[in-house]
């Protein structure tokens, strides 16, 4: 998220110092491999390069590659990195990853190339999905180009780019499709004229992290989820605590009770909330409040017996959560790392937060079994 972030930003200024870009994007990969479709990067003609499509082994060729398209107006190109062995040790990449990538080049000079970062833009502000199916491959006489997309915009709009009616139909129904389901796509389609494959993404916002209590301990994590790009409120009654000194790479800092919560702010399932008042009273409100809630990931900091406590509370109260409350409910928050200190502690509640974002145990890689990515399969779509 941090590096699509820092994507946007570069596009920007070049955009307002008239310079030239292009951009590269994983769109199919095999095997085993660094960075799975949608992994970008931005090239400009300065010379610079932000974000990954690999490890680093990629880089400097995809650059070389694009130069033809940072100095005029140049058709889109895909090129394949098999690192399948022979290619791999004649091209002195050395990567050994046992694995393809599929990379489209494109640049970024004409309005209908830029129309995938508008939509980006527009899911990052407004905090809602969309999706980009991109064209990346086509055999036969189809009347469509590499490059061009459907886009589903987080309020609902629709932008094609596509002009053959047949695809349309079929990309709107399947990138609608893939959105619901939230999970990155390649589809590849069989037509009347010939075939062609479309990487269809799910663009996320950032992450949403509520994080109550602006404690010393409360610093670092908010500086490592703000490392990880995602949005972050710090919530306390105490404008002493609460304030940009202390946080100043915070998106958005309120001053206000617990039982003033819901006056100003709206609880979705996409919000993740960690509670570390480290004041009892409050901390029963707030598991109160947020047990109910439709947030996706409540924590509560401080040893298991005293949630426990919390939570006899509530049933002196009659308020009995449900197993399903109660699956959102991590407590003691945070991983298993031997965490003492306050950055270390912040470690482990974010790493808990994003392994179940991302449906993982937080185990040791060595322990998974298979592909530590998960699993998305291209899919044929045949006539």
């Amino acid at each position: 998220m941090k590096e699509l972030q820092n994507i946007l930003t570069t596009f920007e200024q070049c955009q307002v110092l008239g310079q030239r870009s292009a951009m590269a994007t994983v769109v199919k990969t095999s095997g085993s491999v660094y960075r799975r479709p949608g992994a970008r990067m931005l090239l400009t003609e300065t010379g610079q390069m932000v974000g990954a499509i690999s490890g680093g082994c990629l880089e400097s060729d995809v650059f070389e590659r694009a130069k033809p398209l940072l100095l005029q107006d140049s058709n889109p190109i895909t090129v394949l990195y098999d690192t399948t062995a022979s290619e791999d040790i004649i091209w002195g990449l050395g990567m050994g990853c046992n694995g393809s990538v599929q990379v489209l080049i494109e640049s970024l000079s004409t309005p209908a190339a830029r129309t995938h970062f508008e939509l980006i833009a527009d899911c990052f502000r407004q905090q809602q999905p969309g999706a980009i199916a991109t064209v990346f491959q086509i055999e036969g006489t189809v009347a469509t180009r590499i490059g061009d997309r459907l886009l589903l915009q987080p309020d609902g709009g629709i932008g094609n780019g596509i002009v053959d009616d047949e695809l349309t139909t079929r990309l709107l129904h399947d990138t609608k499709q893939v959105l619901a389901g939230g999970k990155t796509q390649v589809i590849a389609y069989r037509l009347e004229n010939g075939f062609v494959e479309v990487l269809i993404e799910v663009i996320q916002p950032p992450t949403p992290l509520l994080l109550f209590g602006a404690g010393y301990d409360a610093i670092p994590v908010v500086q490592l989820a703000k490392q990880l790009g995602w949005h972050v409120t710090v919530i306390d009654h105490r404008p002493t605590y609460a304030n940009r000194d202390r946080f100043p790479a915070a998106d958005e800092i309120m001053v206000c009770h617990p039982n003033e919560l819901f006056a100003h702010l709206k609880l979705n399932s996409c919000m993740v909330a960690v509670v570390m008042t480290h004041h009892y009273l409050q901390d029963q409100q707030l598991l109160q409040m947020l047990l109910p809630s439709p947030i996706r990931y409540l924590g509560m900091l401080g040893p298991k017996q005293r949630t426990q406590q919390l939570l006899e509370d509530l049933y002196t109260k009659e308020i009995v959560p449900t197993d399903a409350q109660l699956q959102r409910l991590y407590y003691p928050v945070g991983l298993d790392i031997g965490a003492e200190t306050p950055e270390a502690i912040a470690l482990a509640i974010v790493a808990e937060i994003q392994a179940v974002l991302s449906g993982r145990s937080g185990q040791s890689l060595r322990s998974r079994p298979g592909s530590i990515h998960a699993e998305g399969k291209p899919c044929l779509a045949l006539v």
